[in-house]
């Protein structure tokens, strides 16, 4: 019962003094709004960020070969790895379900007689199934276009093709460095993912067999592999490493799996996410310290009511309470307002970064309850003081 009491005379008394009421709300209002908004922004890159790795898949497994002999050894037929050794990986391990090897060229690409920005890569059939690669138009490379001039465009080198034609690219030539490829199909917007060493949407992608005849320096160092859901990756790997071992004995081995990819960006967000909050911390600080001094204020502007209440029987414990209560109703007013504001800044901060939306609710939750405690921690000593006012010395203020 004292405390609804103590809840309406508090409230009567913000009310009272709304100025100085306001203020004390703002200092907590934008220190929770900080808060909320800047963990949950965390949280919507995180999303972000991890949503690449969702969309190709998680059981993904890549390998890069790194050569260390000498430029006539890696020159030689014998110090490269082929294209069917490449794609025999498959048969090191049951649980390697796909592999797709892939080459990279380096030569200009010309159109029309105009120059396009992207980069080559030697494919096989399989690399679309792995890199989940849908068609807009036409058709990907097969395995009928063994050592052919046929390629596939992706959407961006495609849009710069359409700048210079008003025909249908597909069945047209492109021309990579000095030969002519015939565009056999176009591929649909691919979400970018930093697990590949490329993005297909500035790639052309021509046979692998066929890019090795492009130049003498194009040699197979990269393998990408779709594994079955439970796999092994440590035992995935050494069965990986012992077959190129054997095959390509100069050569150093670097792996990327797409789960510990995403263990590590969830790692390393959660960090960032914390540096975040403790950031958006500070405000919420210095509004706290805020509602201390304006209860400061309130206390020797209220001496008076004070002694009275102590002359009528009030306690030293009724009137901490009534301004730890007061100092309460602020923090929860502004946190809850502040929780609200800060999920809006972090709804148009995804709309500004074109991220999809989530609504988190641990970070209001957080910020609202931090809030919440804030007040308690900052309020009990203005009220501690309070209750501690010689009732004498209080009614004798003016």
């Amino acid at each position: 019962m004292k405390l609804l009491t103590h809840i309406s005379e508090g409230l009567r008394n913000l009310f009272t003094s709304k100025l100085r009421s306001l203020l004390a709300l703002l200092g907590i209002l934008v220190g929770t709004a900080s808060v909320v908004a800047m963990v949950s922004s965390g949280k919507l890159a995180e999303n972000e960020a991890l949503k690449q790795f969702k969309t190709l898949g998680t059981d993904l497994l890549a390998v890069t070969l790194q050569h260390l002999e000498s430029s006539e050894q890696h020159d030689s037929p014998e110090s490269a790895l082929s294209i069917s050794q490449a794609a025999d990986v498959v048969k090191a391990n049951s649980d390697i379900l796909i592999a797709a090897p892939y080459t990279q060229v380096f030569n200009s690409i010309q159109f029309d007689g105009h120059e396009i920005n992207g980069r080559v890569l030697g494919v096989t059939s399989a690399f679309s199934t792995v890199a989940n690669i849908k068609m807009a138009a036409g058709r990907f490379i097969s395995n009928l276009d063994d050592y052919a001039y046929f390629c596939v465009v992706g959407q961006s080198v495609y849009h710069h093709i359409k700048e210079n034609t008003l025909s249908n690219p597909i069945g047209q030539q492109i021309q990579i460095g000095k030969t002519f490829f015939t565009i056999a199909g176009v591929s649909q917007h691919w979400p970018e993912s930093s697990f590949l060493y490329a993005n297909i949407d500035d790639s052309i992608m021509i046979p692998a067999s066929t890019s090795m005849l492009l130049s003498k320096y194009v040699t197979v160092n990269n393998i990408i592999m779709r594994l079955s859901p439970h796999a092994d990756i440590e035992n995935v790997k050494i069965s990986i490493e012992n077959y190129l071992h054997d095959l390509s004995p100069n050569s150093t081995f670097l792996f990327r799996s797409a789960k510990e990819l995403i263990a590590h960006m969830a790692k390393q967000n959660e960090i960032f996410t914390v540096f975040l909050g403790l950031i958006g911390g500070i405000s919420l600080l210095v509004g706290g310290i805020g509602v201390m001094n304006i209860m400061l204020v309130s206390i020797i502007e209220r001496k008076r009511e004070i002694g009275i209440r102590r002359a009528v029987g009030a306690t030293r414990q009724d009137i901490r309470h009534l301004f730890l209560v007061e100092a309460l109703m602020l923090s929860l007013l502004g946190g809850g307002l502040g929780a609200f504001i800060g999920i809006v800044i972090a709804y148009f901060i995804s709309l500004f970064w074109h991220w999809s939306f989530t609504l988190f609710l641990m970070p209001p939750l957080i910020g609202f309850t931090v809030s919440a405690a804030t007040g308690i921690f900052f309020g009990f000593y203005p009220a501690h003081k309070a209750s501690c006012l010689d009732p004498i010395e209080t009614l004798r203020s003016v």
